[in-house]
C-alpha cells in the first residue's frame, strides 16, 4: 500500500521546471528556498544567492548557485550573482557551489536562459533578498535581458 502523501510533503518541483542538465543558452530554473530550508544552519546556499537549477528524474533538483562571498564589486547585484552561476552550470565548470537537493527546500520563481532572467514570482525574490539584508540588490524589473 503506498504511503499517503499529505500538503506539508509537497514538493515545489513541478510541470514548469526545466528538466536535465541545459547546454550553452539552455533554459534553467530560478530558485529561492522555501521555509524548509534551514538558512541558519547551512554551508551551503547563503543569504541573498542567485540559485539556478534544474530538475532530476528523481524530483531532485541540481542548483548552482552565486553569493558573492569574496565581496567582488561585479557580483552585488543578484542578476549578476544568478548570471555566474548560470554560466557555471552550463560550461559545466567545476565548482563546490552546486548541490543536489530536496525539491521542497526551494520555490521555483522563474527562468534563465542565454537571453536573460524572467522573474515569474518576484514577490518571493524580493522576500528572500528582505530576509537576506539584499534589498539593494534587487533587479529593477522582472525581465533582464542581457542579449538584445
Amino acid at each position: 500500500m503506498s504511503e499517503e502523501k499529505t500538503l506539508s510533503s509537497m514538493s515545489t518541483y513541478s510541470k514548469d521546471t526545466p528538466v536535465g542538465h541545459p547546454d550553452i543558452d539552455g533554459r534553467a530554473g530560478v530558485f529561492v528556498p522555501t521555509e524548509q530550508f534551514d538558512l541558519a544552519n547551512t554551508t551551503t546556499i547563503r543569504k541573498g544567492a542567485g540559485i539556478v537549477g534544474f530538475g532530476n528524474p528523481d524530483g531532485s533538483l541540481t542548483v548552482y548557485f552565486e553569493a558573492n562571498r569574496f565581496d567582488e564589486s561585479s557580483l552585488h547585484k543578484w542578476e549578476n550573482k544568478t548570471r555566474k552561476a548560470y554560466d557555471r552550470m552550463v560550461m559545466r565548470a567545476p565548482t563546490v557551489s552546486k548541490a543536489k537537493i530536496d525539491a521542497r527546500m526551494l520555490e521555483y520563481i522563474g527562468f534563465i536562459d542565454g537571453m536573460g532572467i524572467s522573474i515569474k514570482q518576484p514577490e518571493l525574490l524580493h522576500h528572500w533578498l528582505q530576509i537576506s539584508n539584499a534589498l539593494d540588490t534587487a533587479p529593477e524589473n522582472n525581465v533582464v535581458q542581457w542579449k538584445k
